[in-house]
C-alpha cells in the first residue's frame, strides 16, 4: 500500500506544477488554504474554482481587442 501513497503524492506534485506551468492556479492548494485560514466556510465546487480563474485570466466576456 505504501507505494500507492508514493504514487498519489507524485501524481499531486505534478497536477500542481503542470497547472503553474500553463497559469492554473491549483485547486488543492485552494482547498489547503481555505481548510487552514477560513474554515468555517465552504469552499468553491472544483467546477466553480475553474470557471472563475479562467474569468479572471481571460476576463468574462470582454474583448481585449482595440
Amino acid at each position: 500500500m505504501q507505494i500507492w501513497s508514493k504514487i498519489s503524492a507524485f501524481y499531486k506534485k505534478i497536477d500542481r506544477f503542470s497547472h503553474l506551468l500553463v497559469g492554473m492556479p491549483s485547486y488543492d492548494k485552494y482547498v489547503e488554504y481555505m481548510e487552514k485560514f477560513h474554515p468555517n466556510e465552504t469552499p468553491q465546487t472544483q467546477r466553480e474554482f475553474f470557471k472563475e480563474a479562467l474569468e479572471k485570466k481571460y476576463g468574462a466576456g470582454s474583448s481585449r481587442c482595440c
